[in-house]
């Protein structure tokens, strides 16, 4: 009986239509998850193709046959492939960021560039903002992006209201201190933050980008932040 059906399972696989470059797998997938596939590239792995799609990657194989949701490890580096493609694709035009609508902190000569979108309830965020502490010789750009909380936007508009606003932030992220301003000043900044977070598709706070546009999410230690720095030139301001 087994002997049988081997020569017919051959038969079904031989039989699937074999799509011939990444725009039929795209047009493929599109019909089956009936929403746009912003792209597909051919890995080097098992034949399987890269889908990017909602701001999610997934992988399928050349007939669509199956579609995989998960994270992809290159066997011999161990790199998180999934990860290092997902940082690439969601990466922006530093440049874009509309830089006079977050909070300014300069400390030695400013050289080294990069943006946050913090919340200022966020754990995550103060954790950072310890880290943030030790670096010297940088320009930080925090945009303020209240999303977990009413009282969260609260207190972004009370930081924005503040005579300094960096001293505000940083008072309030690493000693607790309520910030002074009392939040009834123009307040537009902090609306277009959270408009440009959303259109970022920027889901958790922190989010940090860098001056080549990288998006790096979540509390990166300090060393992390440092070789990045030193990785990446100064974006045009």
């Amino acid at each position: 009986m087994y002997q049988k059906l081997v020569p017919l399972a051959l038969a079904a696989v031989l039989s699937l239509p074999t799509l011939a470059d990444e725009a039929s797998v795209k047009k493929a997938v599109e019909g089956k998850l009936g929403s746009t596939v912003t792209s597909v590239t051919k890995t080097p792995y098992l034949g399987l193709y890269e889908v990017y799609a909602d701001g999610q990657i997934l992988y399928t194989d050349e007939q669509v046959s199956a579609l995989l949701l998960g994270t992809l490890i290159d066997g011999k580096t161990m790199k998180n492939v999934t990860n290092e493609r997902m940082q690439k694709l969601t990466a922006i035009k530093f440049s874009d960021l509309p830089l006079s609508m977050a909070v300014k902190l300069v400390r030695g000569n400013g050289k080294r560039v990069f943006a946050t979108f913090e919340d200022p309830n966020c754990g995550y965020c103060k954790k950072l903002a310890q880290e943030l502490a030790k670096l010297d010789n940088v320009t930080i750009y925090t945009f303020l992006y209240p999303i977990l909380s009413p009282d969260s936007l609260e207190k972004s508009n009370r930081i924005w209201c503040s005579a300094d606003r960096a001293k505000a932030w940083n008072e309030w992220m690493i000693d607790g201190k309520a910030p002074g301003g009392k939040g009834d000043c123009d307040t537009t900044a902090v609306k277009k933050s959270l408009e440009t977070g959303r259109k970022l598709a920027i889901n958790g706070t922190p989010t940090i980008f860098f001056g080549d546009g990288e998006r790096i999410p979540g509390a990166i230690p300090l060393a992390r932040i440092e070789q990045k720095l030193a990785e990446v030139p100064a974006p045009v301001k």
